[in-house]
């Protein structure tokens, strides 16, 4: 699937440096969370070195549910913008290799358990006194301290465990995961908010620092209330479908064509608009719908009168009638719907990704900055090491023969 070419948007500058121009990055760890981090920094400009082992590559390399000629897509859209080495840091060689990296970068991002940089005589104390103002970001299951630190921790886990997985779905089912790896990227959002924050300090302070985020705890940052409804009221949040508790109307609807609608008109003047696009003004009269706490009081009895009305109109109909009347609403989207909506493209929020496999679309850059925009430079590279003679020869300063050494040892 791609672009159609009346629709392609313009070609960003990818030759204009980002915000994060000038910042190196040293990407450890494998999978999502760490990853997902250290893209968003390359997306916007940082020089984002991944490091994989020469006899232990990230099995990203294989994920995902669809892929061209044995290659992964989302490991293109993962390692875009980055610089591919190998690296064996089991050994006393490749430590030394990676200080020496270290030496020369600003920030460093791992997803290792904790202990194991430690371990290997990678340590923030080893480190930091090689280069003061490096920065290290450390993402694990259940953070760098506490009883279950040592403990492996996916994000399955720490959706469990944050109270993010009981609450979804439907009372009295399993409860069931959202179709992503969402406590990694929730984790590899705060990973990144804590880099640039630690950045923006060393301006004044001169030092690097740790950031030290959890899995489990990023989950539960994302909680709202549920915490303190507990504490102080005793509220256990229970998993409610498709309604919102406390938020009326608001609720997905089946149309006349079979398909999946979300209506949301809670606040008042919102909600009277409705009632008048439904050929039902007698409704905001109504005792059991004057105001919104009597909406959340009878919210079940509304939301049927909301989706017996919506099953008599298809989506189209409805996305007429109610952006029309100011009313939030819009289509549970497939992909395949999404990648024609023409705010998608109008946004550029889809670009296009270049392979010698062929082009396909994927996600763009996000956030936009006005002045000094993020782009995709390229996109992942799949062979491993694809970057060795820049990093070890160009940056380093390793000669031909050094690296070959380094390479028949299998240390790179």
């Amino acid at each position: 699937m791609s672009l159609k070419a009346e629709e392609t948007p313009p070609a960003i500058d990818t030759t204009a440096p980002g915000p994060l121009n000038g910042v190196r990055v040293l990407e450890l760890g494998s999978i999502v969370a760490a990853s997902f981090a250290a893209r968003m920094l390359a997306d916007l400009g940082a020089e984002v070195i991944k490091i994989e082992g020469p006899d232990n590559l990230d099995p990203l390399r294989e994920w995902g549910q669809g892929s061209v000629d044995g290659r992964s897509l989302w490991w293109s859209i993962q390692s875009r913008n980055k610089k591919l080495v190998t690296l064996d840091l089991h050994g006393d060689e490749g430590q030394r290799v990676f200080r020496d990296l270290a030496a020369t970068s600003d920030v460093i991002v791992e997803n290792f358990r904790p202990g194991t940089l430690e371990r290997w005589n990678l340590g923030y104390d080893t480190l930091s006194a090689i280069n003061p103002r490096l920065i290290l970001a450390r993402i694990s299951g259940f953070g760098q301290t506490g009883p279950y630190r040592r403990r492996p921790g996916f994000a399955a886990v720490a959706e469990a465990m944050s109270g993010m997985r009981y609450i979804n779905g439907y009372p009295d089912q399993a409860p069931p995961r959202v179709g992503l790896s969402l406590g990694d990227s929730i984790a590899g959002v705060f990973a990144s908010q804590g880099i640039l924050a630690a950045l923006h300090e060393r301006q004044r302070s001169g030092l690097g620092q740790e950031i030290d985020v959890s899995l489990v705890e990023a989950c539960l940052a994302m909680m709202e209330g549920a915490v303190a409804e507990y504490d102080r009221l005793g509220i256990v949040r229970q998993p409610t479908g498709t309604r919102i508790p406390g938020v009326a109307p608001s609720n997905v609807f089946k149309t006349s064509d079979g398909l999946w609608f979300v209506i949301a008109a809670s606040q008042q003047r919102m909600f009277e608009r409705l009632c008048d696009t439904m050929g039902r003004p007698e409704l905001i009269t109504d005792e059991r719908f004057r105001t919104h706490e009597a909406r959340v009081r009878h919210q079940v009895v509304l939301e049927d009168l909301v989706g017996e009305w919506a099953g008599e109109h298809t989506a189209a109909q409805l996305q007429e009638m109610l952006e029309d009347s100011q009313i939030a609403a819009g289509p549970v989207y497939t992909i395949a719907e999404l990648v024609n909506d023409p705010q998608i493209i109008a946004r550029e929020a889809l670009i296009t990704h270049e392979v010698d496999t062929g082009d396909f679309i994927a996600q763009g850059i996000t956030p936009r900055l006005s002045r000094t925009p993020g782009s995709v430079r390229w996109s992942g590279p799949w062979n491993p090491g694809s970057h060795n003679d820049e990093v070890f020869g160009d940056l380093l300063g390793y000669d031909e023969a050094q690296r070959d050494q380094l390479s028949d040892r299998r240390v790179i």
